[in-house]
């Protein structure tokens, strides 16, 4: 289900990472936001550059849709080097792991997605890889076995995780930068917009853009999604232009309301509002009304709830804020809503 929410930071399919790659910007200088970043990357990429090495090893960890990605390709272009692109999940054996350590060349970018979810025998081996830039791989069984020592070129790896609490502590410590990426501000992905609809060759008022931007929930790749479903909206409803009355218009119909709540959204605070009087409520009980997944709510539901204020994480279990109740338009029956947010 999480993957059919246009909300949702992550792809849906590979016609739509198709189509975000894109969009994608190239160097450092194209890239929009995350400013306080891009200017430690820029010295740690320009130190490396001036010592011919390859650049220490890099973790990005935050919500899904944020560039995570997009940064691990803009650092390989910047350093002039090929990138290797995985996921943590897909590294099911060490044999798979020993093919793409040996065939990187020096400076090349290793570049592993969810890497949270790496097993722990894919944890061990990697270890001397990136410390070391060597591996042991075991030949033969038992009296026979033997170690065979295979050093690596020199090569940057960048892990990207949306649970950076989920990594072990040793894997976690072999990184040499930690880069926490954040929702974008408005007017960031305000510029965002204007950019791609620009690449798109898509007409966009100024209007338009803030519109489109204060529903893309503070994250580039919903921003880049709903300026695709505007533009195929106003394309069959209009004459192609996107002015402010048309994109609300679009949204209005995808379900995006003013701040850039979706259906799911506004099911699970009315849930807390109107089931359990405002909260404290557990996640799990959450996830048994609602019938979704608790790692759902937790990961694609929560964040950008707790970011705007709308939820609040207690000891006790998950509550709502009066700005979430006055949004929706709903009262807590059976209590003093005055004294209940005080």
């Amino acid at each position: 289900m999480t993957r059919e929410r246009i909300v949702s930071g992550e792809i849906a399919s590979a016609e739509e990472e198709s189509f975000i790659l894109s969009l994608r910007p190239k160097l450092l200088a194209e890239y929009i936001g995350q400013k306080a970043l891009k200017e430690k990357l820029k010295v740690s990429l320009t130190a490396a550059k001036k010592r011919a090495e390859a650049c220490e090893h890099i973790l990005f960890y935050g919500p899904p849709g944020l560039g995570k990605t997009t940064l691990a390709h803009i650092i390989a272009n910047e350093m002039g080097s090929r990138i290797v692109s995985t996921t943590g999940p897909s590294l099911s054996r060490t044999g798979d792991l020993m093919g793409i350590l040996t065939n990187l060349k020096e400076g090349d970018v290793l570049f592993i997605d969810e890497i949270h979810r790496l097993s722990p025998a894919i944890e061990e081996f990697i270890y001397p890889a990136i410390e070391d830039f060597r591996v042991d791989f075991v030949v033969d069984k038992g009296a026979f076995a033997k170690v065979i020592n295979i050093p690596l070129k020199r090569f940057t790896m960048i892990g990207a995780t949306t649970r950076a609490g989920l990594l072990s502590p040793p894997l976690r410590d072999r990184f040499g930068l930690y880069y926490h990426i954040d929702f974008y501000p408005p007017e960031e992905l305000k510029e965002i917009i204007v950019r791609s609809a620009g690449l798109l060759e898509v007409e966009i008022d100024d209007d338009a853009a803030s519109e489109i931007a204060r529903r893309a929930r503070g994250t580039p790749r919903v921003a880049n999604r709903l300026l695709r479903r505007v533009r195929d909206f106003v394309t069959v409803k209009s004459d192609g232009k996107i002015n402010v009355e048309m994109a609300k218009k679009a949204l209005d119909a995808e379900g995006i309301d003013s701040i850039g709540l979706d259906p799911l959204d506004r099911k699970f605070l009315r849930v807390i509002i109107e089931y359990y009087k405002g909260g404290p409520v557990g996640i799990e009980a959450l996830g048994a009304t609602l019938n979704e997944e608790v790692d759902t709510l937790v990961d694609m539901v929560e964040p950008y709830l707790l970011k705007i204020g709308y939820l609040q994480r207690t000891r006790r279990g998950r509550m709502v804020s009066k700005e979430a109740v006055t949004h929706l338009g709903l009262k807590i029956k059976g209590t003093d809503q005055a004294s209940l947010f005080e």
